[in-house]
């Protein structure tokens, strides 16, 4: 990523430059990201594609100014974080669900290193309801944060479990890995009927004040924990939603579109 491209992504998430790759900074673009840049699958059901080289994450995320999930977001958000100074690695993750962990790969997160860090962190812009702020990755205790309390424990064979408020969210492995790594987990989640994202619509985004979150034709709007859901009439009125809470239009209302229709 050069350096207009930098100034570009910035932009796009509302931070100015940091002085220093340090833990505040690494902070303030993380809050930054989750803001501005949703969580959306709308390409499984409008037929785009998804990649994950830089250059296509770079026109998504910054130029389209639109969402993704993890393997979007969290991809985009390394390259800018490489850029500022930070040595970024690739984590797996497997998801906790019906009482078990899920499957390999399902899940990108970020292991952030280098700069003026003086110990490592576990960043993460793509999953989304969870920790607004970076991680301490070798911290044993729990860790505060406005999403709750999150605690990083050892798990078997060397994995860690990442918890929230004492429930298991993640399973990471700590084994380096590349973006080519999650490319069979991404056509799984975009083409296989039990993904969940074959199976629903969903574009969210964190505000100062809660959550923004659209799905189909409900807009669910959450201010310092009250919940308000509206249901939309009318194609007009869900792209209007988009632009508005979103800022992007897509060219035709998404809907859930059945698996193998080609869309």
């Amino acid at each position: 990523m050069d350096e207009e491209q930098i100034g570009a992504y910035l932009a796009r998430i509302g931070v100015a430059r940091p002085a220093v790759a340090d833990a505040q900074a690494l902070r303030e673009i993380q809050i930054g990201h989750l803001r501005t840049v949703p969580f959306e699958n709308l390409a499984v059901h409008l037929g785009e594609e998804i990649g994950l080289g830089d250059d296509a994450l770079y026109e998504r995320l910054v130029v389209q100014r639109r969402g993704g999930f993890c393997y979007q977001l969290n991809g985009g958000f390394a390259s800018l974080l490489r850029g500022l100074g930070f040595t970024v690695t690739p984590l797996a993750c497997r998801t906790f669900e019906d009482g078990r962990w899920g499957l390999p790969f399902d899940h990108l997160a970020l292991r952030v290193t280098g700069g003026a860090l003086t110990e490592p962190w576990l960043a993460d812009v793509g999953f989304g309801d969870h920790a607004l702020h970076p991680l301490r990755l070798a911290d044993r205790g729990d860790q505060r944060d406005p999403a709750g309390t999150f605690r990083v424990q050892e798990g078997a064979d060397g994995d860690l479990e990442l918890l929230r408020d004492g429930k298991p969210q993640l399973l990471i492995e700590q084994r380096p890995r590349t973006l080519v790594d999650f490319e069979g987990a991404c056509w799984y989640h975009r083409t296989s009927p039990r993904s969940y994202f074959t199976r629903s619509l969903v574009c969210s985004r964190l505000t100062e004040r809660g959550r923004v979150t659209l799905s189909g034709r409900t807009l669910k709007v959450t201010t310092d924990g009250h919940r308000e859901a509206t249901e939309l009439p009318d194609e007009a009125a869900v792209l209007a939603a988009y632009r508005e809470h979103f800022g992007f239009e897509p060219v035709t209302e998404p809907r859930v579109a059945p698996v193998g229709s080609g869309r």
